[in-house]
């Protein structure tokens, strides 16, 4: 199992560098384990068997001690049974953001922070990135809406040195920002 970086640790506070393409053995291997981190993550029986890995659907390359910007995503695709959304991103970028915003109903949590921090972290609501996908072996541009949006998102805050509560409104945590989609 991957050791996970919690968020006092200053090195999840760094911007990743880009990565360099083609890609190097040795960071195959790490999205692959990555990828691997995230669906044991997802096994109930994997988790009994190790209660302190917590269930998650994406990890960026930070969040296991590496500053480079890369990252996995992993979950059920809710809008077609049995497939699942899957990715492992190289040097991705934001190349559309939509100015309607969305939010977690039940809030986000990550897998770098342990404690609770309640709130609504606005994210755009339909965004585009442009990224070299490992698992695909091409240059792939995804356009995104809602959940997928925010996963993407959170995930490429990461390789910024930023975290989901600093999008959290510190002084009104569930402001309700007009317009906004619950997700």
């Amino acid at each position: 199992m991957l050791k996970i970086i919690k968020d006092k640790v200053p090195s999840l506070r760094s911007v990743s560098k880009e990565v360099t393409l083609p890609l190097s053995d040795r960071d195959q291997q790490l999205l692959d384990k990555m990828l691997e981190h995230l669906k044991n993550s997802q096994d109930p029986s994997f988790r009994e068997k190790h209660p302190t890995v917590r269930e998650g659907v994406g990890l960026a390359a930070p969040q296991v001690g590496v500053n480079k910007r890369m990252l996995v995503i992993h979950y059920p695709n809710y809008e077609k049974e049995g497939e699942y959304v899957s990715y492992q991103l190289v040097n991705p970028q934001i190349t559309v953001s939509s100015l309607k915003k969305c939010y977690l109903k039940a809030g986000e949590g990550c897998l770098s922070v342990d404690q609770e921090h309640p709130g609504y972290a606005y994210r755009a609501y339909r965004i585009t990135v442009k990224a070299y996908d490992a698992l695909k072996k091409e240059d792939v541009e995804i356009k995104a809406k809602g959940f997928d949006a925010i996963v993407l998102q959170h995930e490429i805050d990461h390789l910024n040195g930023i975290l989901f509560y600093d999008h959290i409104d510190k002084n009104n945590p569930f402001r309700q920002e007009n317009g906004a989609i619950e997700v």
